[in-house]
């Protein structure tokens, strides 16, 4: 195995770091589209000759969720390139949701906006997904369908989920936006990162995480893993 160094922020670091590729695999970062685009840039420029991205389930420029808006426009790029592709579409981040659940995990009380349906998925089986897209290219490219668990939880589920492992009764209060917001930013929240938590649950009211579909199950040959088990070995650090 070889490790070369390549920052997306660092374009001068990038011909190195792709020197050489059949199949380049691009994990996305922060929302910003702008080193995604220097990525695959530069992936072509090497001479990639099939470019995987992890995109969100979401992906559109419609979405409430601002990541989801720019994977979709991550995703216009891709499609430029004249080359294969394959956008990833995962399932939101099942390690995410104790971030998203706030300080109710320690109040005991979930006081959060109306929500929806989310199908929350373990990144390990995600992670199996991206490497099946570079190893089998057959059996992943383009966009895919949406990569997720079986199920699809909102807020309520999962307060009953927290209490279940806890031991804890953890009840969910539903509050307006603009409360939840002043609450994150008196939390710490930096406010530029509001917009993205409001969106998430604008989003899941939307119905725009709530797929569940068959394709990572398939991948694995196995269920993938389930938002109580990501959550009973998370909520150990807590």
């Amino acid at each position: 195995m070889q490790v070369r160094r390549g920052d997306f922020t660092e374009p001068d670091t990038l011909p190195t770091a792709f020197a050489d590729p059949s199949r380049v695999l691009i994990v996305s970062g922060p929302a910003d589209p702008e080193p995604h685009r220097i990525a695959v840039e530069a992936a072509v420029t090497a001479g990639a000759e099939h470019l995987v991205y992890t995109a969100h389930m979401a992906t559109s420029p419609d979405s409430h969720f601002g990541p989801a808006r720019q994977h979709a426009v991550t995703e216009q790029d891709l499609a430029a390139t004249g080359i294969a592709t394959t956008s990833l579409r995962n399932g939101f981040h099942a390690s995410s949701a104790p971030f998203m659940l706030g300080a109710g995990l320690r109040t005991g009380e979930l006081r959060l906006p109306a929500d929806g349906p989310v199908a929350w998925t373990a990144q390990a089986d995600l992670a199996v997904a991206a490497a099946i897209a570079l190893t089998d290219p057959d059996r992943l490219h383009g966009t895919t369908p949406p990569l997720t668990a079986s199920r699809a939880l909102d807020m309520d589920e999962l307060a009953e989920v927290v209490s279940r492992i806890t031991g804890s009764t953890v009840t969910r209060t539903v509050v307006d936006e603009d409360e939840y917001r002043a609450a994150l930013v008196a939390g710490g929240l930096p406010e530029a990162f509001a917009p993205m938590m409001t969106g998430f649950f604008a989003a899941a009211r939307d119905g725009e995480f709530a797929t569940v579909d068959p394709t990572l199950a398939d991948l694995l040959d196995r269920e993938p893993r389930s938002i109580e088990d990501v959550l009973a070995d998370t909520l150990r650090a807590y």
